[in-house]
C-alpha cells in the first residue's frame, strides 16, 4: 500500500489554490500544463493516458507517485500564476 500523504497535502493544496483563483489564472494554468504535455509529446510521442486514467482494482505505489508528481506540479504553476498575475495587477 503506498503512503498517500504527499499526495493528500498536494491535494489539499490544489484546493485552495482553486478556491482563490480566478477564470482567468485557471485558464493560463490549464494553457501552460498542456503545452508542457505537447512539449513532451513532441520529445517522446504520445502519452497512454488511457492507462492512468482507468486504474482497476489497488491503487499502485506506481500511480501514487505519477499522480503526486502531477498534482505538484498543477500545484506549483497553479500557485506561479496567481503569484504572477496578482504582481502585474499592482503595477
Amino acid at each position: 500500500m503506498p503512503n498517500l500523504t504527499a499526495l493528500q497535502q498536494y491535494t489539499a493544496l490544489v484546493d485552495e489554490l482553486v478556491l482563490h483563483a480566478v477564470k482567468e489564472e485557471l485558464a493560463e494554468c490549464a494553457r501552460l500544463l498542456a503545452m508542457n504535455v505537447a512539449h513532451y509529446e513532441m520529445r517522446y510521442g504520445p502519452l497512454p493516458l488511457e492507462d492512468h486514467l482507468a486504474i482497476a482494482g489497488e491503487f499502485s505505489n506506481q500511480h501514487a507517485v505519477l499522480v503526486t508528481m502531477a498534482m505538484e506540479t498543477m500545484a506549483g504553476v497553479l500557485g506561479s500564476v496567481i503569484q504572477g498575475l496578482d504582481e502585474k495587477t499592482e503595477h
